[in-house]
C-alpha cells in the first residue's frame, strides 16, 4: 500500500459521534510506511478515553493488511469534579450550564453559541444547545435542523440532535415566519418550559443562546437553573462595548461566575488574498476583560464561510475545521473547558437570586410586606433568609 491508499482508507473511519471521518476532520497528522508495518499519529480533540479505544478498533478493520501502530495527541484529561449545587435546579441531569449573552442584537451571538457549541462536542462532551432568543430563534436554520419534527415521548419533547449537539428552540415548535408577540410574564414561563418540559438528556454542557438584553429572560433563567458560566458576545466597536458593560454587570449581579468575551467580526479575512483587516477595530476587548476582571475567549474574525455555513444550516466549526475561524473558535472552547473544570462547588449557586415572595402574594399587600419584613429581619440577624437554619 502507498500513504495515499492509506489515507484513502482513513476516510471510511469515523471520528466517533460525528459523521465525518478523521481525514474530513484534519485529525491525521503523520503517516509512516515501512513494508508491512504502518505507524499513524493523530491530533484529536477529545480526553475521553472510550473516544481513543473506538479509533483503536476502527482503524486496523480498513487497514487489514498493515500491522498497524497508533499514536495519539490529545487534550490533558480533566479533573472530575462534584456537580453539587445549591439553590434551585430544574434541571439537575446537566452538569454544567453556559449562558452566552450580548448587550445588543446582531453581533453573531447565536452564531458564537453554534460554533462552540460543536467545537465543545468535538473535544469529547456531550453537549446541548437551547436556543432561548424567543424573539429571534435562528438555532434551527445555523444547526440545518429547520423544518424537522420533534418526537414527543410521553408528556416531554425530545430534543433533535446535528453534528453531535442536541438542540431545542422555539423555531422548531412554531410555524416558520410566525411572530411571537408576548408579554414578559410568557416569556419567562416558556424558559421554564424549555427547560422541564425537553427530555433533556445527561450534557456534560448546555449552552442557552439568549435574548440580547438584560431583562425578565436573563433573570428567569439564572433564577431557574445554576448557571456555571457567562459569555459576553460583542464587536469591537466602542458602541458595543457600553451595551457589554450592561450584560458584564449582569453576570455580576445575578452571580454568574463570568467565562469570558468573544470579539466577534474582529477583522475582515478576504476570501481572495486570505489578508485580515481591521474594518470594526480589533482587540479592544481587552481593556473590557480587565476591568470586569475576566478574559478574552476569542477574536473571531468576519469571513464570508461564517456567513454562508450560517445560512446554510454548515457551522465553520465542522464544515471547515482547518480554517483560521474554526480554529479560533476551538481554542475558545478550550478555554471555557478548562475554566468550567477549575470551577469550585461553591462557585455555582442561584440561591441569592431566588425571589422571597410566593407565587401569588404581591410586594405590595400585607402579607406580603410581612414576609418581606421578616426576611429582612433575618439577613440583620445574620441568616441568609432562606431558612436553611443557618442563624
Amino acid at each position: 500500500m502507498s500513504i495515499e491508499s492509506i489515507k484513502k482508507a482513513l476516510e471510511n473511519v469515523k471520528y466517533p459521534g460525528f459523521s465525518k471521518s478523521i481525514i474530513d476532520f484534519g485529525f491525521v497528522k503523520d503517516i509512516k510506511l515501512d513494508k508491512e508495518a504502518c505507524s499513524i499519529l493523530l491530533d484529536i480533540t477529545s480526553t475521553a478515553k472510550e473516544v481513543e479505544d473506538e479509533l483503536r478498533r476502527e482503524i486496523p478493520k480498513v487497514l487489514p493488511n498493515l500491522n498497524v501502530t497508533l499514536f495519539f495527541n490529545k487534550p490533558k484529561e480533566e479533573v472530575q469534579k462534584s456537580n453539587s449545587v445549591s439553590g434551585q435546579n430544574i434541571v439537575p441531569q446537566i452538569k454544567k450550564i453556559v449562558m452566552v449573552s450580548s448587550g445588543k442584537g446582531g453581533v453573531g451571538k447565536s452564531t458564537t453559541t453554534v460554533n462552540l457549541a460543536i467545537a465543545t462536542a468535538m473535544q469529547g462532551k456531550k453537549v446541548g444547545i437551547l436556543d432561548a432568543d424567543i424573539y429571534g430563534p435562528n438555532i434551527p436554520r445555523m444547526m440545518g435542523v429547520n423544518g424537522q419534527e420533534v418526537e414527543v415521548v410521553g408528556n416531554k419533547a425530545k430534543p433533535l440532535n446535528a453534528f453531535g449537539v442536541d438542540v431545542m428552540s422555539m423555531g422548531v415548535l412554531m410555524k416558520e415566519g410566525e411572530a411571537v408577540i408576548w408579554r414578559g410574564a410568557m416569556i419567562m414561563k416558556a424558559i421554564q418550559q424549555l427547560l422541564r418540559d425537553i427530555l433533556w438528556e445527561e450534557l456534560d454542557i448546555l449552552f442557552i443562546d439568549m435574548p440580547p438584553g438584560t431583562g425578565d429572560a436573563q433573570l428567569t433563567l439564572a433564577q431557574s437553573v445554576p448557571v456555571s458560566a457567562g459569555i459576553n458576545v460583542t464587536t469591537p466597536q466602542h458602541v458595543a462595548l457600553d451595551d457589554s458593560r450592561r450584560s458584564l454587570d449582569m453576570f455580576q449581579k445575578l452571580h454568574i461566575p463570568t467565562a469570558g468575551i468573544i470579539e466577534n467580526m474582529s477583522g475582515f479575512i478576504c476570501p481572495n488574498c486570505n489578508t485580515e483587516s481591521d474594518i470594526f477595530g480589533k482587540g479592544t476587548c481587552e481593556e473590557l476583560a480587565k476591568e470586569y476582571n475576566t478574559q478574552v475567549l476569542g477574536n473571531l474574525p468576519i469571513e464570508p464561510a461564517i456567513r454562508l455555513g450560517g445560512d446554510s444550516g454548515k457551522p465553520i466549526v465542522y464544515f471547515e475545521p482547518e480554517s483560521i475561524t474554526a480554529k479560533r473558535y476551538m481554542m475558545a472552547a478550550d478555554k471555557l473547558i478548562s475554566m468550567l473544570d477549575a470551577q469550585d462547588e461553591d462557585e455555582v449557586s442561584n440561591e441569592a437570586i431566588q425571589p422571597i415572595m410566593p407565587a401569588g402574594v404581591s410586594a405590595c399587600s400585607s402579607e406580603g410586606q410581612k414576609i418581606k419584613a421578616e426576611y429582612e429581619a433575618k439577613k440583620s440577624a445574620g441568616s441568609c433568609g432562606s431558612g436553611c437554619g443557618c442563624n
